[in-house]
């Protein structure tokens, strides 16, 4: 994710370059260095600077850079041709280059070539089997074929080999949530708090998911990290104060005829209700009278 700062940089160079005033290779740097998608901006800048000899040949080095960044964005905005014509160059320049190999294997995907793609990634696997980025074409071409059991199974066996690695654990998570696999998914949360024990999205994510699972070690659970995330956001949480509220609802049933002791102290979801009737005073006042008669009926 980039910054304020940063997204005000980019629109204002790209409303520059696109009223003419210039920087169109600064501003195609810019988009390669923050990482975000603008393929057709791309695409419209980077082959007219392939295409004036002048400007292609000041880039140096860095104009096999462009031919690459260009060959993605094209296949991106479906101009195949485009993209194997950039790759064509990129062969001749370095015939026996894997990264080259990689961008033949994303064009096949492209084009709809499974089959010819998978063939291409498992070449390129069996020279070097810690290559990330294949591991992971390979689970976005199961996405894209809607194989939904191919991608975990390529996950997993990604996340054997690459266990820190986060984007991937919460991929895996939201697959299993969308498939109603929520034992798994929790598994997935656990290890995303236990190497992130500070990112509040990750204890909220859990605490959903214990609630969905619902009994009562599961919501008292629940609970706990519907409060560590409102502690996380300094209060401001709204959906994590709901889910106190809910919990604690959810409990007092389960616990109708138990000792005393198994029952719960009402301090903690008495301030979450008070805050979040604050909260919804100060945002959403006319949302105010549904709040009441929703925590009403949870008896809070």
């Amino acid at each position: 994710m980039i910054s304020k700062t940063e997204e005000s940089q980019l629109n204002r160079l790209e409303n520059q370059v696109d009223n003419g005033g210039g920087g169109a290779w600064e501003y195609l740097c810019l988009v390669r260095k923050l990482k975000v998608r603008r393929s057709e901006k791309v695409l419209k800048h980077g082959l007219s600077i392939l295409n004036d000899a002048k400007q292609r040949s000041a880039l140096g080095p860095e104009e096999w850079t462009l031919y690459e960044q260009l060959a993605l964005a094209a296949m991106d905005c479906h101009c195949p041709d485009v993209a194997k014509d950039c790759i064509k160059v990129l062969q001749k320049k370095f015939p026996e280059s894997k990264r080259v190999g990689r961008l033949e294997g994303m064009l096949l995907e492209a084009k709809g070539s499974w089959a010819e793609a998978e063939k291409a990634y498992s070449s390129l696997l069996e020279d070097n089997p810690l290559d990330q980025v294949i591991h992971k074409r390979r689970v976005a071409m199961a996405k894209a074929q809607g194989n939904v059991s191919g991608a975990i199974e390529w996950l997993n066996k990604y996340l054997e080999i690459f266990m820190a690695d986060h984007d991937a654990w919460r991929e895996l998570a939201e697959i299993y949530v969308s498939l109603q696999m929520y034992k798994q998914a929790a598994f997935c949360y656990e290890e995303l708090i236990l190497s992130q024990p500070t990112v509040p999205l990750f204890h909220l994510a859990y605490a959903d998911v214990l609630y969905t699972l619902s009994g009562l070690e599961n919501l008292q659970t629940a609970k706990k990290y519907y409060a560590s995330t409102i502690d996380l956001t300094g209060g401001r949480n709204t959906r994590a104060l709901l889910g106190i509220c809910l919990c604690t609802s959810a409990i007092a049933q389960l616990s109708k005829g138990r000792n005393k002791e198994d029952k719960e102290s009402p301090e903690l979801q008495s301030l979450a209700a008070t805050a979040l009737e604050k909260d919804y005073k100060q945002r959403a006042s006319d949302k105010l009278s549904l709040l009441t008669s929703a925590l009403r009926s949870l008896k809070i």
